[in-house]
């Protein structure tokens, strides 16, 4: 399989790596071992307009479909003007009666983008009715930080961190204030919570397709979750599952960080085959771009 971009993570307890990427991919091919999640928000932003505001037309325009394409077109070296304008040109063919599956639908590259972006994004647009009754089409999936409270983040992934041994940082930190309500980006079934000696008290939860796990770390100490929470619970995009805090880099329970500003880090794990969902094939992502999009839905409490 063919790929642009390797993230291999060893993940030991927290979802951090001690150790360099492997640069040689596996010799089984039958399912995706690496990506590189790199499209700019711009880049991001303009597909998923494309998708929302075609929703009800007799052309309907995909966000993945169009990512697929213009990172097969890129090679997945980005540049936003010239990618935005590729995009822009793909959409009038689309309109115009042609499919993408005659434009690109036998290309290796595309198939394979096409994949990485469908298990990326594929349960974060859909039908949706608000509390007021109003219904629509576009963002299901929920920011982490609840509506109303300030944060601070920027595009951290891969980083150095060298709590307990050298490791590349393999999540996205936001900043905020302690006891900062934090929401599930996606519905799923919690898979971890409690302490982790790098993460603090975490919450891990797997999407319902098996595909995704979200890891939630540093949050409060004394009181971290939402109460009723534990292994096992279902949980709804955009519920209240924790609160921000600065807990974690400590063998001793409930224990702060001694440095640092209170923040969530909140990753993203993909898994496209059973192997990789723990060891050495994990697959983590760059969350920046994607949390930027989900400031289009961020939910209150309650």
């Amino acid at each position: 399989m063919l790929s642009v971009g390797l993230i291999f993570c060893v993940l030991i307890l927290s979802g951090f790596s001690p150790m360099p990427p492997n640069l040689e991919p596996p010799e089984d091919k039958d399912y995706i071992k690496w990506v590189d999640l790199s499209v700019p928000y711009s880049v991001l932003d303009k597909a998923y307009r494309y998708d929302v505001d075609s929703a009800d037309k007799e052309v309907s325009l995909k966000m993945t479909e169009l990512l697929a394409y213009v990172t097969m077109k890129n090679g997945n070296s980005w540049s936003a003007k010239r990618d935005i304008a590729a995009m822009g040109g793909v959409v009038k063919k689309l309109t115009n009666g042609q499919s993408m599956e005659s434009i690109a639908g036998d290309n290796k590259y595309y198939r394979h983008h096409l994949e990485v972006y469908e298990t990326v994004f594929g349960e974060f647009l859909g039908r949706y009715e608000s509390a007021a009754g109003t219904s629509g089409y576009g963002l299901i999936a929920a920011h982490p930080i609840a509506k109303g409270y300030n944060f601070s983040h920027y595009d951290d992934f891969g980083a150095s961190r060298n709590y307990g041994y050298k490791r590349r940082h393999l999540g996205h930190d936001m900043f905020g204030s302690v006891g900062t309500p934090i929401m599930a980006i996606e519905g799923g079934i919690i898979a971890e919570i409690g302490w982790n000696r790098y993460g603090g008290w975490r919450i891990g939860i797997r999407s319902f397709d098996g595909k995704r796990y979200y890891y939630y770390a540093h949050l409060r100490k004394d009181s971290p979750f939402k109460q009723g929470l534990e292994k096992g619970s279902v949980v709804e995009a955009g519920q209240h599952i924790g609160y921000l805090g600065i807990s974690g880099y400590s063998t001793v329970e409930n224990r702060n960080i001694k440095t640092g500003k209170p923040h969530l880090h909140v990753g993203l794990q993909l898994i496209f085959h059973p192997s990789q969902e723990s060891g050495s094939k994990e697959i983590w992502v760059d969350m920046y771009a994607i949390t930027k999009l989900l400031e289009r839905n961020r939910v209150k409490v309650g």
